[in-house]
């Protein structure tokens, strides 16, 4: 049998359950606004893409036989999703909070084919994994890919491709040639070097078509003809 005062009254046993319940979204809020203050610390990061080259001499002749394009290597500093940048000669720096959509040697050899096949000028072109029957490979290194402020507070992208054309089956290197282009920002603000980005690897781009299938076609008819 219970004793008289073990007994709580209705209304205390109610005020209690009440005041617990009111504790607990109290607690509960609490929390939610410290949850809150995380996402909004710092900004999301920008990601920037940049275009292939659909325009080219309309004397490029068409060619018949099939390439490959290997992607370009690159040392450490450019062979990341980062856009660098570089206030002296020595020292390679990134934007905050602004990336490639890629790591920049498979972008640029994504934008490569591109390029080629844009051109409507060649059988068939392709990265290697795809099993092609190639009858030249490019292969190439990306030496310079960043914006350059050494000659004041708006900076200049700086692109440089160093290629190989490789003649198979024998991977014989049978020619080699340079591309470097740099093309003013006209601000320092990242759309508008972007822009530059676009403009100085869009100039390479199509050198580096005219170049291979013009010398890729010489080679490839004295083969034919010996």
């Amino acid at each position: 049998m219970k004793r008289r005062d073990d007994v709580m009254p209705p209304v205390q046993s109610e005020r209690r359950r009440l005041l617990r319940a009111a504790g607990g979204f109290a607690a509960l809020g609490a929390l939610g606004g410290c949850a809150q203050l995380v996402p909004g610390q710092r900004p999301p990061p920008q990601f920037f893409r940049l275009s292939p080259k659909s325009t080219f001499d309309p004397d490029l002749s068409p060619v018949d036989w099939q390439l490959i394009l290997e992607p370009p290597i690159a040392n450490a500093a450019l062979d990341t999703v980062r856009i660098a940048l570089m206030r002296e000669p020595m020292e390679v720096e990134y934007y905050a909070r602004a990336n490639w959509t890629d790591q920049a040697p498979q972008m640029v050899q994504t934008l490569m084919i591109e390029s080629f096949e844009n051109s409507r000028r060649i059988v068939s072109v392709g990265r290697e994994s795809l099993g092609l029957r190639a009858d030249f490979v490019i292969k190439s290194e990306l030496r310079e890919f960043q914006a350059e402020y050494f000659d004041g507070p708006v900076p200049m992208a700086h692109v440089g491709l160093n290629v190989k054309l490789v003649r198979m089956p024998r991977r014989e290197i049978v020619a080699s040639e340079s591309f470097d282009v740099r093309f003013p920002a006209e601000s320092d603000t990242l759309p508008s070097i972007v822009r530059a980005f676009d403009e100085a690897l869009g100039s390479s781009l199509r050198a580096l078509v005219h170049w291979t299938l013009q010398t890729g076609q010489s080679l490839y008819a004295e083969t034919a003809s010996s």
